[in-house]
């Protein structure tokens, strides 16, 4: 469906058309109907799908064309994972509702709580937070949601995962009320913790699910190599950045120190420019990194998995997992940073001795081959861990690898 064809307030038609939008994608034009007839729904679709505007257009083409429940209750809260997720929704949705009477705050963990407050008792149209903190100003009576007409939850698995579920349903309490429509987003709609949200936030929902999450990404070229230590993943690393043709890249790493000493390395070793992001620095501060990433300030992210959802960077086009996530969904996450809006992508991993479980997790998970091969460059001693296969005989071989182990114990106990 065209845009220009949108069955919704012209205003939106505008401003979509003037932010360069010709077509819907397939989560939205599937997403678009049902909301719009005021049914709930559960979706999935894979990450840079434009998902945030699936929910976004026909949410705020409700709140132009009904009538307010409330005076000064909100009437849409949208719910997300993470401060930075939180924001680039506000973001969104602010371009969305300029020009328009409608209103939007911004309220998430890290800012100062008296004046989210205060911002709250101006009674916003729209308000986008992080679960734990909207749930605090909810205690504290700074708002209620006895008048609200949309409750969505972005990336449910996510906020799941975190340990907001008691949040989340005592958020869903404070709004309990049957003229509230729902809309639940998820990487996955079938685990169990899913499954039991959904029963008590969702009414009915109409079911979406738009290029399963363990499905190829067309747009995104995976590559994983072999690295016997931590020198030669260093080395990769730095050889790729250097050879690759990029506009941006995001470097993951498994720990908060990894991200600063990464980026240290980059910048002294290659002619790009690098900045670093972990959960350690404050709010502040990592606004202020992503916004001079985004701007194109800096060439390369080097960050654990707080960036690894949510952030629409379009000019990110490598993505190198210095180290493998423990699991599959996380990278996929990682990976759809890059090849977003029909844009090319390139996606490396580094797999070292450690990180083999976790390439073995997410090569089962996957509907799609992967191989792990040595760099051109750097050829790597460690090659994987190959399975031995149990003996279907009552009476088990031991491998050597289990022989030598046995047999150092033995010597121990000798001395």
């Amino acid at each position: 469906m065209l845009i220009k064809e949108l069955p919704v307030n012209h205003k939106i038609v505008a401003k979509l058309l003037e932010f360069g939008f010709e077509k819907l994608t397939d989560i939205q034009q599937q997403c678009m109907l049902p909301v719009l007839s005021g049914k709930d729904i559960m979706a999935c679709s894979q990450t840079g799908s434009g998902k945030t505007l699936a929910f976004l257009i026909p949410s705020i083409h409700r709140l132009l064309t009904n009538k307010a429940l409330s005076k000064q209750d909100p009437r849409a809260l949208i719910l997300a994972p993470t401060r930075e997720l939180a924001k680039q929704v506000f973001i969104e949705t602010k371009k969305l509702i300029s020009g328009t009477r409608l209103t939007a705050s911004l309220v998430v963990g890290g800012e100062n709580y008296n004046d989210q407050a205060k911002i709250l008792k101006r009674s916003p149209d729209i308000v986008v937070g992080t679960a734990g903190r909207i749930y605090d100003h909810l205690q504290s009576r700074h708002f209620f949601l006895q008048g609200l007409e949309l409750l969505i939850l972005d990336e449910a698995d996510r906020m799941l995962d975190l340990g907001f579920s008691d949040a989340l349903l005592a958020i869903n309490r404070f709004a309990d009320h049957r003229k509230r429509q729902s809309l639940l987003f998820s990487a996955t709609l079938d685990s169990k913790q899913i499954i039991s949200l959904s029963e008590q936030i969702v009414n009915a929902p109409t079911r979406v699910n738009i290029g399963v999450s363990t499905s190829k990404h067309n747009d995104i070229k995976q590559h994983f190599f072999f690295s016997e230590s931590l020198e030669q993943k260093q080395d990769i690393l730095l050889a790729e950045l250097n050879a690759q043709k990029f506009n941006q890249a995001i470097v993951f790493t498994a720990t908060r120190s990894d991200t600063a000493r990464l980026a240290e390395l980059i910048n002294n070793n290659t002619e790009r420019s690098a900045a670093c992001l972990s959960g350690e620095l404050q709010q502040q501060q990592r606004s202020s990194i992503l916004n001079a990433f985004a701007n194109g300030q800096y060439d390369i992210l080097v960050t654990t998995d707080l960036a690894s959802r949510g952030l629409d960077l379009q000019k990110v086009g490598l993505v190198i997992n210095f180290d493998l996530p423990k699991q599959a969904d996380e990278y996929i996450h990682r990976i759809g940073r890059t090849g977003r809006a029909g844009q090319q992508g390139i996606a490396m991993s580094l797999v070292g001795v450690k990180d083999w479980p976790s390439f073995v997790s997410i090569r089962s998970h996957l509907d799609y081959a992967l191989k792990c091969s040595s760099h051109p460059q750097f050829i790597s001693k460690f090659c994987g861990i190959k399975q031995t296969k149990k003996p279907s005989n009552k009476r088990r071989q031991t491998s050597s690898f289990s022989l030598a182990k046995i047999d150092k114990k033995q010597k121990k106990g000798k001395r």
